[in-house]
């Protein structure tokens, strides 16, 4: 009798598998062309397999190449800010004086390398035209006698100042701007910019002209190489913001404070080296300089020379 029960039992069983394989046979994920198979999207794993998520953090999504609308405008050329590639090797400017007024001359590779990042060191040789410039690193009392000099002679002339001396001599810089002169950047604290990382240099010239900016709301456009000294590297950044290198044709020892050499000294070396298009280099701290200029400029004048401004330079 067990073995019947056995035998019905085994049969019951073996209908039972026989009906779920043939419901199993008969199941598509699709139904009508419609493909119902589940998705399962793991918010955890998905984009981490796919590399860094570019746009993260900006609360955009990446958009499909074969989607994104296409823009009116090409897209723009990547900006040039790999410095490393441009020479650093330093010159220091020099001029070669000439005895007969002609036009000085300088390095060859020194004169090319500013034509080509648009700086200059000669204005206008064709006329008897002259620009006077002053390097102003800090204040030694005399500023306020040559901008009287300066607008009693109706001359206007550029000023190339260090952060220092922004920050201590804020009413001197602001005449300077209400009388009509340039106000040039010499940098923040006056290095040698071929010596300064990229971001250094870049520091060292944006960090003054925005304080200029806060303080006058005008841009400075014009950058004087602190102790004249410069790279290809560093004209190239310079230019690319937006500055214009200034050096020189004349200059001579002026600077130090404790050498003066009087004002008889400063009229010969200025007179001395006079030509067209004259870029002319005085340092304010000089009270040689400051003696010397009202007859500096009269007796210019006299010979037929004008005074002209860096902004007539092309």
């Amino acid at each position: 009798m067990k073995k019947w029960w056995l035998i019905i039992i085994a049969l019951v069983v073996l209908a039972g598998l026989f009906w779920i394989g043939y419901r199993l046979s008969n199941y598509s994920p699709k139904q009508n062309g419609v493909d119902k198979t589940p998705v399962v999207i793991d918010d955890e794993k998905n984009g981490s397999d796919n590399g860094p998520v570019e746009n993260s953090g900006n609360g955009q999504e990446e958009p499909d190449p074969e989607e994104e609308e296409p823009s009116d405008e090409s897209a723009p050329e990547p900006g040039e800010t790999d410095y490393s590639k441009y020479d650093n090797k330093k010159y220091a400017w020099y001029v070669l004086r000439k005895s007969d007024h002609s036009t000085p001359g300088t390095g060859a590779v020194m004169a090319e390398l500013l034509k080509k990042y648009g700086g200059f060191y000669l204005g206008d040789t064709s006329r008897k035209v002259v620009y006077l410039t002053f390097d102003e690193g800090y204040e030694y009392g005399y500023t306020p006698v040559i901008l009287d000099i300066l607008r009693d002679n109706n001359v206007k002339a550029a000023f190339f100042i260090t952060l220092p001396y922004l920050n201590k001599n804020p009413e001197l810089v602001q005449r300077m701007v209400e009388e009509g002169h340039i106000v040039g950047n010499h940098t923040v604290s006056h290095p040698s910019l071929p010596d300064l990382d990229n971001q250094k240099v870049i520091d060292e010239i944006e960090g003054l002209s925005r304080a200029f900016q806060e303080k006058t709301g005008l841009e400075m456009k014009y950058l004087r190489p602190p102790k004249g000294e410069f790279s290809e590297r560093t004209l190239k950044i310079s230019s690319d913001l937006g500055y214009r290198n200034v050096f020189w044709s004349s200059a001579y020892d002026d600077w130090d404070v404790n050498k003066q050499k009087g004002a008889a000294y400063a009229y010969k070396m200025v007179m001395d080296n006079i030509h067209n298009g004259n870029v002319i280099l005085l340092h304010a701290v000089s009270q040689s300089n400051t003696e010397a200029l009202d007859t500096i400029i009269k007796d210019l004048k006299a010979q037929g020379y004008r005074f002209g401004t860096l902004d007539e330079i092309n």
